[in-house]
């Protein structure tokens, strides 16, 4: 494999690793990554470094500013209510698809797909995996109720949130139980089904209310 082809891979090994550091809180929201330290750190070319980087504020993991440099990103306030209104726009508007399909008798090959992924966040939340586990199980629930809508345009733009949906998890955690996530989620679900899009609305202003409220 020639050196072209396999900086690419190297690239996303160290955004993975740094990926998992940034959500299990090694490294805190602030933090510098620093090119020169990190290629040392893991024995990359400085370029392969900078690739890393790349993903993770194209994630926005990680913010890129003059004269700073990169850092964790931080999740300030404004970040939170922004995010939130984004995913409101599109979960919101992937429920009226389905209700306006289907009403509250989805198809089974729906339902079945929400409750295997609310079954694997309850077996992380269980004990049977770990925090990062939870945050992608989550992650996971939510991306796949957009997907059930069949918008290929509302898929695409959910699953480029799913990182910054797990930092925004990561950073809930410390306001909500894992056991009480589950619960709430499966409520959501009968919510959603009954009410549509107005659950949406409820659901995820509540969890950006809980962590704004609790720093």
């Amino acid at each position: 494999m020639s050196p072209a082809t396999s900086r690419p891979t190297a690239a996303a090994a160290l955004a993975g690793v740094l990926r998992t550091q940034v959500l299990d809180g090694h490294l805190a929201p602030g933090t510098p990554l620093r090119e020169e330290a990190l290629a040392t750190e893991h024995g990359l070319s400085r370029h392969t470094v900078r690739s890393a980087l790349q993903q993770l504020a194209g994630e926005r993991l990680a913010e890129a500013a003059p004269f700073r440099g990169v850092r964790v990103a931080s999740l300030d306030d404004d970040a939170v209510r922004s995010l939130q209104d984004l995913r409101r726009a599109v979960e919101s508007e992937a429920v009226r698809l389905l209700v306006a399909r289907h009403g509250r008798a989805w198809p089974e090959a729906v339902t079945d797909v929400l409750a295997e992924h609310l079954a694997s966040l309850e077996r992380s939340a269980g004990g049977e995996g770990d925090r990062l586990a939870v945050l992608s199980d989550h992650a996971a629930f939510h991306h796949a109720l957009v997907a059930a809508a069949g918008s290929a345009r509302l898929t695409e733009v959910s699953a480029g949130l799913s990182a910054e949906v797990r930092l925004f998890t990561a950073h809930l955690r410390l306001h909500l139980e894992p056991a009480g996530l589950v619960a709430e989620h499966r409520a959501y679900l009968d919510d959603v089904r009954l009410r549509g899009p107005a659950a949406v609305h409820e659901h995820l202003a509540a969890s950006q209310e809980a962590l704004l409220t609790g720093r």
